[in-house]
């Protein structure tokens, strides 16, 4: 029974192939009548014509790459400022910037801290919670120039830092390096988002006797550089305008002590 079928389909399929054939050429005249052509060969084989384009279609706009460096941010900051010793010679230049520009400045010294000590403890996140500033500054890294494997054992506390920033603006200025360091600088500049971390290494200091501290006046020009990199360099620039005072005091300043956890 199904062979018959099979038979039955391939007689109509070489019956179609036949006549379409013959319909590609000039049809017979049979007793005086002339074979209309059933035009199925121009059917099955014309070429597809290409619908013109639109003169009318409106055109994509280009999207324009986002603005960098940003717009400077005028307004009133409430700052944070977080990190090791390094802060006593940078806040008080900072607060005579900030005295200067309208901004409330709360420091925050942890003495011989590290991104593990931060990054093991929550006081970050606490101070973020009950200052609740609009920027935050870091500088941490003097303490970890030269700590070895420094990927590997210190990684997911710089991470964890930037975390419990959250999406408050934020800048992280690097160490300033005394020597060559073992890689603090390059795992700090890799997960800080662009335009947020300032490099120190490479910059000239007056050091204190223990060869380490910037003086206070390097240290204010350390400050001042930082200053001046912010317009066209970072990713969230606020106002820094230049302060008549040489020094200034944050309207409060936190200490912890190196044993604190």
């Amino acid at each position: 029974m199904k062979r018959h079928y099979l038979h039955l389909w391939a007689l109509l399929a070489a019956a179609f192939a036949i006549f379409a054939v013959a319909s590609a050429f000039d049809m017979p005249t049979i007793g005086g009548h002339e074979l209309k052509s059933a035009r199925i060969a121009e059917t099955l084989f014309a070429p597809r014509e290409v619908p013109e384009p639109l003169a009318d279609a409106p055109e994509l706009p280009e999207l324009a790459p986002a603005p960098f460096p940003a717009p400077c941010d005028s307004s009133a900051q409430t700052i944070l400022f977080i990190g090791d010793s390094m802060l006593e010679g940078l806040s008080p230049r900072l607060a005579a910037y900030c005295d200067a520009s309208g901004h409330e400045l709360y420091t925050v010294v942890w003495y011989s801290s590290t991104s593990e000590v931060w990054g093991q403890s929550d006081k970050l996140a606490s101070y973020v919670e009950r200052i609740k500033p609009t920027f935050v500054l870091v500088c941490l890294g003097a303490n970890e120039l030269f700590v070895s494997d420094i990927e590997q054992k210190r990684e997911k506390f710089v991470k964890k830092i930037i975390a419990d920033i959250g999406d408050i603006p934020y800048l992280w200025i690097g160490p300033p390096n005394w020597k060559p360091d073992t890689g603090i600088n390059s795992l700090i500049a890799r997960h800080a988002a662009e335009g947020s971390f300032f490099l120190s290494d490479g910059m000239k200091f007056d050091r204190t006797s223990d060869g380490a501290h910037p003086t206070r006046q390097s240290a204010a020009a350390w400050l001042d550089s930082v200053a001046a990199w912010m317009p066209a360099n970072s990713n969230h620039p606020i106002l820094l305008v230049p302060p008549t005072a040489h020094t200034g005091r944050p309207k409060r300043t936190f200490v912890h002590q190196p044993n604190e956890r």
